[in-house]
């Protein structure tokens, strides 16, 4: 594709018009909500739009529990719910946070033109639909973006690539392994045994030892599966698909973190602003002198 268009808008007056700099997440995730942070910051009036697979389990590290009326704060920046257009017109309109609400896209496209629509929901999917058409620009993070194809922009998410972005070309496939965290990889997380709704008591930064039991679905009693903090655990009442990761320890003892936008959620936000900032990188002089040297000795 050819260079993209620089469209970060210039710095809101006060109150902001989300009709001006209008940007869609979707996903409440810690990757979407340190997007959300980010774009806030520079300008944009963001929504975000949950989607309920996969659940959120890094709900401190996000702005998911505004769903619920919670108080939801990352790095200073507020979010709020919004249950209808109205409210998120009037929320976006205030200008003083993000908006969270469950509301999709097609719900939010006829508020205004959407100038951004970042998909953030970070699904492991066969086949990942076009996005391209529904608003000025698309980006498409983790897996199964290509560009061109589904999406404007696509950033990496696999732990060895995470924050890079492309211009061209297609995202890595989902890791086979999870990032190791204090020298933990997958097992440091639980799975959903069988679809069905969760039920916990547990709360996130609580101190727990392994099989410690910290939730129950369908009658059958979930255990931590090592020793450490909770970093992350599926919502109360949330209903589960099989596999679903339900629950994550951090075995870092003091250097545990549950809170916060973490270095890969900054990483990818960065990136993004990044190129809405600076558009595509044009090939060095240095390498068009030497393409111009080859034609000529040749």
């Amino acid at each position: 594709m050819g260079s993209i268009m620089t469209i970060m808008p210039r710095p809101p007056q006060s109150p902001r018009s989300f009709r001006s700099a209008f940007a869609v997440i979707l996903g409440t995730n810690e990757i979407a909500s340190a997007i959300a942070v980010d774009l806030y910051r520079a300008g944009w009036s963001a929504v975000l739009s949950h989607d309920s697979h996969p659940p959120v389990i890094r709900r401190q590290m996000a702005f998911h529990d505004a769903l619920f009326g919670d108080c939801a704060e990352l790095d200073g920046v507020k979010a709020k719910y919004a249950e209808t257009t109205l409210a998120t017109a009037m929320l976006l309109g205030s200008g003083d946070c993000v908006a969270v609400t469950r509301l999709g896209l097609l719900d939010l496209i006829p508020m205004a033109t959407v100038h951004l629509l970042v998909d953030a929901r970070m699904q492991d999917r066969a086949v990942v639909p076009d996005i391209r058409h529904l608003a000025g620009i698309t980006v498409g993070v983790g897996p199964g973006f290509s560009v061109g194809e589904n999406c404007d922009i696509a950033i990496e998410t696999q732990p060895t690539k995470n924050g890079i972005t492309l211009f061209a070309g297609r995202t890595a496939a989902p890791a086979s392994k999870e990032r190791r965290l204090g020298g933990v990889g997958t097992e440091r997380f639980a799975f959903a045994r069988s679809a069905g709704r969760w039920h916990c008591a547990v709360e996130i930064g609580t101190r727990v030892f392994k099989n410690f039991p910290v939730g129950v679905l369908n009658g059958e009693a979930v255990t931590a599966p090592i020793d450490g903090i909770v970093r992350g655990i599926v919502r109360d009442g949330t209903e589960v698909l099989t596999g679903t990761k339900i629950l994550e320890i951090d075995p870092r003892g003091r250097c545990a973190s549950w809170e916060g936008i973490d270095k890969g959620g900054r990483d990818i936000a960065q990136a993004i602003i990044t190129a809405l900032t600076y558009g595509q990188p044009r090939p060095a002089k240095t390498d068009a002198a030497k393409r111009l040297s080859a034609r000529q000795s040749g």
